[in-house]
């Protein structure tokens, strides 16, 4: 399959855009009343349609034969194919990879998870998206052939140059613009957006999980700083001299506060821990190792995020993640500790809260940064380009 390129490829993608959108909005339609209503030639549309065809992203529907009059050969009429994904997000967190497929209407119609080992390379991680993409394809139905865009959110650190990899094989596979960005930043981004308060310009997320990520809503904006590490709280070091991080220094919140590092602790005071299902069993019968390990993470946190409520003071703190459903004394600590911090400000204090979305919230987000449609992406500095290819700043 060829594609174009370059400027033909950016005013391609447009007139698509153009025509899919009318489809959304207006239902099915013949060619001709799509060339009047988005301005194109008949022989412009007649060319992205039988393209949309080959690729499944509409279907014919109909024909006008009913309302037809006089003679002629009835009109086919078009619409949009609700098994055609139009828009993919893909989250690689440090343990497992989540897809959410979209469809042109925006709404998600296929989902799923991957798990693998912390220690995998890109190279495992990406087979596992690709086998998780096909999966979903043979379990919905849903195909790709139509793609118009991905969103990848990775690590917020680490080797870019392997991200870049990324972006390159989805791109190359699915013939479809790529954004690449930090995962957690996404996940706050979705967040921000299904945020109850229409007003929050101003936002500090946190999800802790495998690792611990921050992303940051300034001013009505989402974040990335001047190399995209905005909101990177998770390696603030809190216990100096601690336990080595992944990130190569020692104690880093991350240490502390992530799922593992919170299991962990609480095996080293003798507490069987394995997994948060163990954990959240412990908290149920109010197990005292269980609420020491965690008033200790909620303490590191909340120290951490009063510094930056200090810095930034925002009108809420949203802590992530499937532990926090599962350990109220962790945001009660968090709340007391950022209380405390912030007490010589009496009017300053953030509403603390539980995020509103689950752990798929990075795919989720990373979706809103391909539609690019919300006041809190105005400036986002999304490395996006029409024939697929990618670019880190």
């Amino acid at each position: 399959m060829s594609t174009p390129n370059g400027a033909h490829a950016l005013v391609r993608r447009s007139h698509e855009e153009r025509v899919l959108r009318l489809l959304r909005r207006h239902g099915a339609q013949s060619r001709n009343e799509i060339a009047t209503r988005v301005g194109l030639s008949r022989t412009t549309v007649s060319e992205i349609t039988s393209d949309l065809l080959g690729r499944g992203a509409i279907r014919v529907v109909d024909t006008d034969a009913v309302e037809r009059i006089g003679s002629g050969r009835p009109a086919e009429r078009l619409a949009l194919d609700p098994g055609s994904g139009q828009y993919m997000g893909v989250d690689f967190g440090h343990r497992r990879v989540n897809v959410l497929v979209a469809d042109a209407s925006h709404d998600i119609i296929a989902s799923g998870t991957s798990r693998y080992d912390e220690s995998a390379g890109w190279p495992e991680r990406v087979q596992a998206g690709m086998a998780l993409i096909d999966r979903l394809s043979a379990d919905t139905g849903v195909h790709y052939g139509a793609l118009q865009a991905i969103g990848i959110g990775v690590p917020g650190w680490g080797d870019r140059s392997r991200a870049d990899g990324v972006a390159e094989v989805f791109a190359e596979r699915f013939h479809a613009a790529v954004i690449v960005d930090n995962h957690v930043r996404f996940a706050g981004l979705a967040e921000a957006l299904h945020a109850q308060s229409d007003s929050v310009r101003d936002l500090i997320y946190l999800r802790l999980s495998d690792g611990v990520g921050g992303g940051l809503v300034v001013g009505g904006q989402l974040v990335r700083g001047f190399k995209g590490y905005a909101g990177e709280l998770g390696h603030v070091t809190v216990v100096p001299g601690g336990a080595q991080c992944r990130c190569g220094k020692r104690g880093c919140v991350e240490t502390v506060a992530s799922v593992p590092a919170i299991l962990g602790r609480c095996r080293e005071l003798g507490l069987p821990t394995e997994t948060l299902d163990d954990l959240g069993a412990a908290v149920e019968i109010a197990h005292p190792v269980a609420d020491q390990v965690l008033r200790a993470a909620g303490a590191a946190i909340g120290r951490v995020l009063g510094a930056a409520a200090m810095t930034l003071n925002p009108s809420e703190i949203v802590l992530a993640g499937d532990i926090v459903k599962i350990a109220p004394a962790l945001v009660q600590q968090v709340t007391a500790t950022v209380t405390y911090e912030l007490s010589w400000l009496t009017d300053a204090a953030p509403v603390i809260r539980p995020a509103l979305l689950s752990d798929d919230g990075g795919a989720l987000g990373a979706i809103a940064a391909l539609f690019h449609e919300s006041p809190l992406l105005a400036g986002y500095e999304a490395d996006i380009t029409a024939d697929g290819g990618r670019r880190w700043p």
